[in-house]
Parts: structure tokens; sequence; C-alpha cells
């Protein structure tokens, strides 16, 4: 590095360094000074962040209108305002059965044996872009469910979001007990770079890399959300219409700006027409019209726009079929909103892009096979998925799916269901992440659980392992080392 390089790097970056580090040691002296959260002051915490979910519905639609250019209201309240209040009242009604000690059995019968739920301290929380309110908040149920402080960077890309976030949670928070640090990329990656005692990143695999390498430097455990390619297997027993209209439902919601989004199917041979036919039907059904529809979502930004349309040319140049879902045949060439009409790939090569990186949009690549052990294996060819779809009607093929294949999470005869079920761990596996939570799964994610263990009186117990050694150690070692 040069001398210049680092000394720009001192001038810009210490001043988001030397807050992250003061933000960070207010709260672990915070956590230390007043122990252990009660139950009743989680409860009271998840009341506050459900009371700013409540008061600030308004603000929140209109602070993600801004950062995506439009986004549906409805759409709004669903994913980023009452999602996150499902998840914040489970944790509420739950926790104190969470926070109950788990006993286990012992040797001796006035011995005692337990498990106990401890914060872990200070949680450090990276969220996206997509869904900046639900994948900031939701997450805070089992971080303060465990009686955690959290520090949280929301991302760059949606400024208006983040900003909000941030006057949320200091209007309802001291910054010893939840603060948020806004700021671009640099900051990242000094926040990724903290003493934190649990970090949670959602974001792409490729920038976890990096996440994952800062925070092994002081040993931080992660919780890492991923992504990935998630597939659709259609089955020759399913309804094709069925499964088209499913898919599509979630492929245009947020403009398949998600992670669980489907990002590939797999179809029977010779059901690529009948589901290209039943998909268009979908869409015509839901928007009638696209380019001004206030429930169709636009592109978050330039760049990632010029990245699905570099996909379609990408693989329209390799010899893919394009088909463009667009009821009416309206002009996207001059906008403003940065929409992208839901687009049909079929058979792209497996070297194109859009085969190769997660889509994050309203594309859809459509593949065929001829048995479902050629589906399993197309998809074991390639990394873990977050979730799996899969549709049909024969139980027997169901099993072997669900048997042969790994993802973090399936839904079956539909499209992302698993992740509203709140009792249901939600995580990803291999290449689309580590570790779970929701439910009482955040619970324990972010809950040391220390062993207790209390000494039976009885002499055997006191004199077990203490020299010398005599006859009765011998006897007892031989009845017990045995097949």
């Amino acid at each position: 590095m040069s001398q210049e390089a680092s000394q720009m790097d001192v001038a810009v970056f210490s001043p988001a360094k030397a807050q992250l580090t003061r933000l960070l040691k207010t709260q672990k002296a915070a956590h230390l000074a007043a122990g252990p959260l009660s139950a009743d002051e989680r409860i009271a915490w998840l009341d506050r962040v459900i009371g700013l979910m409540v008061d600030h519905q308004d603000d929140i639609v209109e602070a993600l209108a801004a950062d995506f250019g439009n986004r549906s209201r409805e759409a709004t309240l669903v994913a980023d305002v009452f999602a996150v209040i499902g998840s914040l009242k489970y944790a509420r009604e739950n926790l104190r059965d969470w926070l109950a000690p788990l006993g286990f059995e012992t040797q001796f019968p006035d011995a005692e044996a337990r498990v106990e739920y401890q914060p872990l301290g200070v949680v450090g929380l990276m969220s996206p872009w997509n869904f900046p309110f639900n994948l900031t908040f939701a997450p805070l149920a089992g971080i303060i469910a465990a009686g955690n402080r959290c520090i949280i960077k929301p991302s760059e890309f949606t400024p208006a979001s983040s900003a909000l976030i941030a006057r949320m949670v200091a209007s309802a928070f001291d910054e010893s007990e939840i603060a948020v640090v806004t700021g671009d990329a640099a900051v990242a990656a000094h926040f990724a770079a903290l003493p934190f005692d649990h970090l949670l990143f959602t974001g792409s695999t490729s920038v976890a890399r990096h996440v994952a390498r800062a925070a092994a430097e002081n040993l931080v455990p992660l919780t890492l959300e991923l992504g990935g390619k998630s597939p659709v297997i259609v089955s020759a027993s399913a309804s094709v219409e069925d499964a088209a209209a499913r898919v599509m439902t979630v492929k245009t919601l947020n403009a398949g700006q998600i992670c669980l989004a489907p990002d590939y199917v797999l179809l029977p041979e010779g059901s690529v027409e009948a589901f290209s036919a039943a998909a268009s039907k979908a869409v015509a059904t839901m928007f009638p019209a696209l380019k001004d529809n206030p429930d169709y979502t636009s592109i978050i930004n330039q760049r990632h726009y010029d990245r699905l349309r570099g996909y379609l040319d990408d693989a329209r140049a390799k010899g893919a079929q394009i088909v463009e879902l667009n009821p009416a045949g309206e002009d996207f060439s001059q906008q403003e909103a940065r929409r992208i009409a839901p687009t049909l790939v079929i058979n792209a090569p497996d070297d194109a892009r859009i085969m190769q990186d997660e889509i994050f949009g309203p594309l859809l690549p459509l593949r065929t096979y001829r048995g479902i052990d050629e589906a399993i294996g197309y998809v074991n060819d390639r990394p873990r998925p977050l979730a799996l779809y899969y549709f049909g009607q024969d139980q027997e093929e169901e099993r072997r799916v669900l048997a042969r294949t790994t993802s973090g999470g399936v839904t079956v005869n539909d499209v992302m269901s698993h992740a509203f079920a709140e009792n249901l761990p939600f995580g990803g596996v291999g290449a689309s992440g580590t570790g779970a939570y929701h439910g009482k799964a955040g619970f324990l994610a972010f809950s040391h659980a220390k062993s207790v263990y209390r000494q039976s009186k009885a002499l055997e117990a006191e004199y077990f392992l203490r020299p010398p050694y005599g006859d009765g150690l011998r006897q007892f070692l031989a009845s017990v080392i045995t097949k």
C-alpha cells in the first residue's frame, strides 16, 4: 500500500472505526454492569420494537418507495411490517418457556445437571437492502429474547430506509442498548472486524466470504444468511398450472429480489410449453399492466438493472429462448423506474451467467429432465441452496427428493412458505449459509447454553479419581468397560 493510500485510509476510515469501537465498548460495559436482562425487561424491549413497527408503518412504506423508485405499499406492509411484528410477538409469547433451565439425569441421585441459557452479550447485525426492515427488526426477536444488546449496520444501497432505521431505533433505545451505524462498504468492513460476541450477516455469498474472514480474526461466531440458486422441481404428478402460478407469485414479489426466490425450474420433458403458458396467465392475472403498476416493484438501482439485462443478453447469445411475460405489450425502453418484465429463459446452457449466479430479479430459467434422479443429480451438482421447492403428488418421489438433496429448507407444493412458519428454524447450509434463527432457533442462536453440574455428596463421587487407586476402582472399571 502506498503512503498516500495509507494516509487516505486514516483520514477517511478512522472516525467510523473509532465510533464503532466506542459503541461496542459502551454496550459491553452496560451488559456487564446490568447483568442479564430479566424476562420482563426483554418483553419490554420487544414491545418497544413492536411499537416502532406499528407507529412507523407509513414511514417505512415511503422510505422503501424512495429507495426502490417504486415498491408496492401492500407488499411492504406484508413483508417489512406484518411479518416482523409476527416474529416479535412470537418471541414475546414464548421467551419465558425458552429461558427455563433444561435438566439432565445424573449418575448419582443427589447430583444435579442442567443447562442455563445465558446472553452472549453484544450481537452485531448486518442487514441487506432487499427487505431492510424485515431483515433488521425480525432478527431482533431472537437477539432480544436471548437478552443481548445489538449494534446494527443496514445497507448503504437503501439510504432512506437506513436513515429511518437509525431514527426509529434512536427514538426507543439508548445507544447502550441497541444502536445503528450507517455508512458505506468501508464502514461495513470495520463493522465485520469488531470483536462482537456474535455476528449475524444477511447478504450475498461473495460478501459473506469477506465478512467471515474479518470475523475470524477475533473468532467471532457467525450466523450467515445467504442465498444461492434455489431450485424448483416440478414432478410429472404435479398440476403444472398450480405450480406455475405459485412460482410466479414469489418470482414477481419484490420483482424477485428475494434470497428465497426460485432461481430455476426443472420440468419433466414436454411440459415447458404448458408451464410457460400457465406462467403467462398467472402474470397477466396479477399484473394486467406492468410499467406503471404500483404493485410491481422496481429494480433497486441501475447497477442491478444492468446486471439483469446482461444476464438476458448473455443467455440469448448462448442460444437460450427468451420469453417476456408482458401482458400489455408495453415498451420498457423508456422508463424512470428500472422495471423489468417477468421473463422466462428457456434452455440456457450451464455456462450462461444466469445459470451460475444468484439471479435476484424477475428472470426465471426453465430446464427439463427425463427422470427424477436426473433432476436430483442436477441440484446436487451445484452448491447447496437456501431453499428447494417440490411440486407433486407422488409421495414416494417426494420422499426421494427430500432424502437425496440438501438445502436450508423445503416447501412442498408452494414457494417460500416455510420461511413464514415462525416455529421452524430458518437458515442455509454450505454456500447458502451457516446457522439458523426464527422462533426458538433464534433464541438458541444468540444464547450461550451453559452447563452447570452440582456434585453429589456420595463418597464414591468424592473419591472416584483420587489416588491411591485400589481394588474397588479396578473392579468398577472392569465391570463397565465392556462390549
